[in-house]
Parts: C-alpha cells; sequence; structure tokens
C-alpha cells in the first residue's frame, strides 16, 4: 500500500460518553469537554489495520494563534505529561488520553498524524477541538474537594441564595448562575481572554492558566470593567436610564451573553452581590469549587488604619466631604473559591477570598484575592492576597466623631462588635441560611479574639470617660418590622441606671440611605427635652410616614434611624444608630401539572400592589437555568392601590432536573419584588425507551 492518506475515515470524540463522565454533561453533550487529570477516549475508523513501524503522533495546540504547542508521548511518563495509548479492534483504533493534574485550562486543538518509520507525516487529522476544566474530582488537582455534597453545591448547582438587608433582617434572594446554559462556558473563557495579561502577552498568560489561583485573580479583575474589558460597569445611585438597575438582575446569564454580544462592553449596572454572583458564575464553570459569600456590616477601611470614621456635623448630618472614604455596608458579597496553595504556610485549608467588586487596588488594578479565609481569622495578614483590606472588612472598629464648629473632632460613640456579623452562605443542604462568621473570625471579645487582633496590628481606639458616673445612662432603639407603603413608629428609649434623675435633650433623626451607606435625604427630625427618673427609663415615639420617606428612599429601602442624647452630667454625649429595611411583598407564581423536557408549561404570575398609589411602567422579568432565557414581560397601563395584575407565559424546558423559575417585578415606585418557585423537569417515556432529556 504505497499511499496511507486514506487510512484514516473519521474521528469520533465520543463527547456524550466523555461528557458524562467527566460531570461535563449539563453544558453539552455536541462538543467533547473534559477535566484535567482524568483521562479520556476517542476512537478512529479505519480503512484497514496500522501498517508496521507505521505509528499515530498527537499534537495539541493552544491559543487562537497556536502559541502553545504539546506533543502527547506515547507512553505514561513522570505524571506532569501528557500521554495516550492505543487499542485496535478490527477497522478501529480506540485512543485514551491522559492530562496531567496542572495542565492548562482552555480549548485546544487536536491533531492526529499517521507517521512513516522515517518520521514523516504520512496523514493528518486536525479539524477536531476540545475543552479542558479544572478537575475538583481529582485528587492530584488543586481544586480538589472531596466532599461530594460540596462538589454538587459549588460547582453544579446552577440555582443559587443571595443573603441581603441588614445582620438583624437577614432577607434572602435566588439568584440564577446558569454556569451550564447554552454559550456560557465559551464567554467564560472569552473573558480570559480579553484580560490585560492575555492582550499583552497571550503565550506567557495561557501557559499560567495552569493555576487556579492566576485565573481566579484574572477573574476577580475582568467581572468590573474599571480598568479593562470587563464585564460589568458597577454604579450605587441612580439613573439607571441607559442600563439595567442592579436589583433587575435575576441571573448571570444574561449579563455575560450581553457583554459577549455586545463586542466585549461593559454591561450597565452592577453593585456588589451582582460582581459576586457573575463571578461564582465564572469559577463554577471552569471548574473551581465556588460559593457566594454575604458579610454584614461589612467595613471598606481606605487608609488602613482598621477603624471606619464617620464625622456628622452638630445636626447629625454626615460630613461626607471631610470624612475620607471610610464606609460601612450592611451587607457587602465576595465570593469563597476552593483551591490548595503551595505558598501558604501549613494549616491553612483551601477557601479563599475573592471580591471582584471595584472598590481597592490590588497590584495597580481593582480586584481582591485571593486571600485565604484561615489567614484572616489567625491574623496573618502577610500572606498574599490583600489580606489586611479583607481582615478590615470582618474585624474594624466603628468610631463617629462630631464636628464643632470651631473644627475640633468630639468622639461620641466607639463600636468594636458590629463589623462582621452573620457572615453567610446558602447551605450544602437545602435553601437555607449557613452562618460561617466563625470560619472568619473568633468568637467577639473571646481572648483569642483580643490576640489575634494585637497580632494584626490594632490600634487602641477607646478612651475612658472621664465622668464620675460613666454610662449611667443608655440609649436603645425599637421597632417593628415595617412593610414599605405604611406609617410605622420607631421607639426610642432612654435608660437611667444613676441614683439621680436626668434632664437629657433627646434628637432623633431618620434619613433614607443605601445598602452602601449613601445618604439619600432626611425623613423625619425631632427634639425634645425629657426628663428620665433614677433606675427608670423613657420612652419617645418618632412616627414615620410613607408621605414623608416615599420621596426620598433609595431602592434598597433602608431608613437609618440616629438617636443622639445630651445630659448634664455626663462627659461624652451619647448615639445610637440602627438601620431599618421595610420589607416588600412577593410575585406569586404557580406551575400547575408535571413538567416533561422539551414539552410546553405555563406558570401563572400574580402580584397586588400594596402601596396607597397606583403603580406606573410594570415590567416582570422572568428566568431560570433550563427552563427559559430571561424574558421581560410589561404590563400595560397603570396598576391601582390594592389591584392585582396576572399573566400567563408558557415555555418548554430545555433540560431535566430540580430548576428554579426566578420572577421580578419593577415599576416607579416599587422595584425589586422578587418571587421563586420550583419546577421539577422530568424525562418523556415513550415505547418504555427514554428520550434525550435536553433540547437543541
Amino acid at each position: 500500500m504505497a499511499n496511507h492518506k486514506g487510512l484514516i475515515s473519521d474521528v469520533d470524540l465520543r463527547s456524550r460518553e466523555n461528557n458524562s463522565a467527566h460531570h461535563t454533561r449539563e453544558i453539552d453533550q455536541k462538543r467533547l469537554i473534559v477535566r484535567r487529570g482524568q483521562p479520556f477516549s476517542i476512537t478512529l475508523q479505519c480503512n484497514g489495520s496500522l501498517r508496521p513501524r507505521h505509528h499515530l503522533d498527537l499534537v495539541l495546540h493552544l491559543g487562537k494563534r497556536d502559541e502553545v504547542e504539546i506533543k502527547v508521548q506515547k507512553e505514561r511518563g513522570a505524571g506532569d505529561k501528557w500521554w495516550f495509548n492505543q487499542q485496535g479492534a478490527q477497522d478501529e483504533m480506540l485512543l485514551t488520553l491522559h492530562s496531567p493534574a496542572d495542565a492548562i485550562i482552555g480549548r485546544y486543538s487536536l491533531a492526529v498524524l499517521l507517521m512513516s518509520p522515517d518520521g514523516r507525516i504520512l496523514e493528518k487529522k486536525d479539524k477536531m477541538s476540545f475543552h479542558l476544566l479544572y478537575n475538583p474530582w481529582c485528587k492530584d488537582d488543586v481544586v480538589y474537594l472531596p466532599d461530594e455534597t460540596q462538589l454538587q453545591e459549588y460547582i453544579m448547582n446552577e440555582d443559587g441564595i443571595i443573603y441581603m438587608g441588614t445582620w438583624e433582617y437577614i432577607k434572602s434572594t435566588h439568584w440564577n448562575y446558569g454556569q451550564f446554559e447554552d454559550y456560557v462556558m465559551d464567554i467564560c473563557f472569552e473573558v480570559l481572554n480579553n484580560s490585560n495579561d492575555a492582550l499583552r502577552n497571550s503565550q506567557m498568560d495561557i501557559e499560567q492558566r495552569f493555576d487556579p489561583v492566576y485565573v481566579s485573580r484574572i477573574i476577580a479583575a475582568m467581572v468590573n470593567s474599571n480598568d479593562d474589558r470587563g464585564v460589568l460597569t458597577g454604579r450605587w445611585t441612580e439613573p439607571y436610564s441607559d442600563g439595567v438597575a442592579p436589583y433587575q438582575w435575576t441571573g448571570s446569564v444574561p449579563i455575560l451573553r450581553q457583554w459577549s454580544k455586545a463586542g466585549v462592553r461593559a454591561v450597565k449596572y452592577g453593585q456588589c452581590w451582582v460582581f459576586a454572583a457573575v463571578a461564582c458564575t465564572v469559577l463554577r464553570c471552569l471548574g473551581i469549587p465556588t460559593r457566594l459569600i454575604t458579610n454584614f456590616s461589612s467595613a471598606h477601611d481606605v487608609d488602613g488604619n482598621l477603624s471606619i470614621d464617620f464625622l456628622l456635623d452638630e445636626n447629625l448630618q454626615p460630613l461626607e466631604s471631610r470624612g475620607g472614604r471610610d464606609s460601612s455596608w450592611n451587607f457587602h458579597c465576595w465570593v469563597e473559591s476552593w483551591m490548595r496553595r503551595d505558598d501558604l504556610p501549613k494549616g491553612n485549608d483551601g477557601w479563599q477570598v475573592l471580591d471582584p467588586t471595584p472598590q481597592e487596588l490590588s497590584n495597580g488594578v481593582f480586584r481582591c484575592g485571593p486571600c485565604p479565609v484561615t489567614a484572616i481569622k489567625e491574623g496573618n495578614l502577610g500572606v498574599k492576597y490583600d489580606a489586611p483590606f479583607v481582615f478590615a472588612e470582618v474585624n474594624a472598629d466603628i468610631i463617629h466623631w462630631i464636628v464643632q464648629r470651631n473644627g475640633q473632632r468630639r468622639k461620641i460613640r466607639v463600636d468594636h462588635a458590629t463589623v462582621g456579623r452573620n457572615i453567610s452562605t446558602k447551605s450544602v443542604y437545602g435553601d437555607f441560611r449557613d452562618d460561617v462568621t466563625l470560619h472568619y473570625k473568633y468568637p467577639e471579645g473571646s481572648k483569642k479574639e483580643r490576640e489575634v487582633y494585637e497580632k494584626a496590628g490594632r490600634r487602641v481606639t477607646d478612651v475612658p470617660s472621664e465622668s464620675s458616673e460613666p454610662g449611667r445612662l443608655q440609649l436603645s432603639i425599637k421597632h417593628a418590622k415595617p412593610v414599605f407603603g405604611t406609617d410605622f413608629d420607631v421607639i426610642i428609649e432612654v435608660k437611667n441606671e444613676g441614683d439621680q434623675d436626668a434632664h437629657v435633650q433627646l434628637t432623633m433623626l431618620a434619613m433614607a440611605v443605601t445598602y452602601s451607606s449613601l445618604h439619600r435625604g432626611n425623613c423625619q427630625r425631632q427634639t425634645t427635652t425629657v426628663m428620665v427618673p433614677a433606675h427608670k427609663a423613657q420612652q419617645e415615639v418618632l412616627r414615620l410616614r410613607y408621605d414623608d420617606y416615599a420621596q426620598c428612599v433609595s431602592d434598597d429601602h433602608l431608613i437609618r434611624v440616629k438617636a443622639f442624647v445630651e445630659a448634664p452630667g455626663e462627659n461624652e454625649p451619647l448615639l445610637t444608630v440602627t438601620d431599618i429595611p421595610l420589607s416588600r411583598p412577593e410575585v406569586f407564581i404557580q406551575v400547575p401539572g408535571k413538567a416533561f423536557v422539551c414539552e410546553q408549561v405555563k406558570a401563572s404570575i400574580s402580584f397586588t400592589n400594596p402601596l396607597p398609589v397606583p403603580l406606573k411602567g410594570g415590567v416582570f422579568t422572568l428566568e431560570g437555568a433550563g427552563l427559559l432565557s430571561s424574558t421581560k414581560i410589561h404590563v400595560s397601563g397603570d396598576i391601582s392601590p390594592g389591584q392585582t395584575v396576572s399573566i400567563v407565559v408558557s415555555f418548554s424546558p430545555m433540560r431535566t432536573g430540580v430548576r428554579k423559575l426566578l420572577v421580578d417585578f419593577d415599576s416607579d415606585r416599587l422595584k425589586d419584588v422578587k418571587g421563586v418557585t420550583t419546577v421539577v423537569v422530568r424525562k418523556k417515556y415513550r415505547n418504555i425507551f427514554p428520550e434525550i432529556t435536553e433540547c437543541y
């Protein structure tokens, strides 16, 4: 046989079988998508058998211009090389490829070469490609996670819960990560390919992608658009009219698709939970176990002194222009990703903080992490990356100062315990909250906590009172859980634990704020003189009416109440602050009957206007991984007070399994109203044999 060009007639990448074995079947069944450190097989259909002394070579290429070339060895090497073995049976050859557990992730081009005894290429099949991802199921991969329950949550689960609100009133909102939705994996690699590192030196960037520390750091930078071709632009105040308001998003997929479709142009707009959720989608898709974390009363310490300084004028109004950029957010979201790191001392577990919200620069780029959670707990702030900043987020003091007319500052409140409360994530066992605060810090006020603070260089900020009767007055704020659209009362209580009656001046101020503590305007202010008998308490009522707060309240629906007391005999005045979230109604969803893949189902959705005013411009947004792409439905006409508006939506589920249908409702006066329901999508059996479980 003089001519060998026709020996290989076809190549079967066996995508369906390989993807099922590699936990990538949810991404695609037609394309080959495998995980590193785990073998996969392809089949060559041949016109005859391989002649003696002829052999096959396999060559892999990575990069748009094949910048990286890898020759696959024919036998097992030292464990850090690609290798393959082959088996022949009649007119078929089975090739099994073995990738190292630290192989580069990305899109590979595969060439199969038929070689002559003297090393000439007789035949070449090179129109084949596959994607390689990290492998948390592989013991030798640094992202290996031995707990299957955690793998199902932190890699395979496309639905999540984000915790928001305040540390006292935690609310949850569902999110569609959608890491296995159509084209999401391709967009994740597109994110990597558009980073500054990739654009500066493509080959060097590709060669570094074996390392999840490197890749996760790129993702933390690329999710925000502050200094690169990143995915999202952040905005914390209205207007959002030239984009989508952050609270309107219900999932990551529309954001990633819009970024890609627009030619890698940043999507408007995101805030911390949106940045974190998109990062979670990308990291899970690439194979890095990831979970979304919410830190309540989260500090943003700009100057690194481990204190958040708030300056107020004598009317308790914030002096933002003179107080620097320190801030304390009601909540702040980041992600934790699981990976072993050789640069860390023994004893550090695998959870690493990654924060894509653009707050501070890290090596000249807006990003944060990966930073080991254990290092934060132990106060080891010399480790990479950005440990001092993360430590302050969960441990900083909050200090309130009054700036007097002569310019002097008067310290009125020091709070050691508020920052870093109820640090939360979704449980792996269901739709409920896990508190992971003790992963980040020792119990508040414990001896070990004090030792860690000293180790971290925490300065002493509290100054003892010079009063002969320190602390004889106590000040507190009480309130029910108010509903947005109603009038409600806030109770301010002054308690006198001294032996003499106290005449005090009490100032009560209610203002609208955002979750990131931006002041939006005053709602109510009241000053009164109160006599508090010895060993007694006196209460005053601050009435908040809808007509007063509706004009200035932010989309976060937060009212901040400050109570300030000055009394003769007290060396320092008293200040207490609380944030009151106004609860919102829900969207109700029903999906009657059973749902089958590729068959139409109907969802009934309803919402009732709870406000005393009409709502204009109502719009429902629906989304659900495996159910339907993001869909908007506009409500015609106004929605009167007490009126219920209902819609019916038909869709055909694309994949089987337990799915979540998410609905968001927004209007001119009422926004960020959410609803969620579970849809169990079943296979459809016909003639005993199961059909496919995906629609294409």
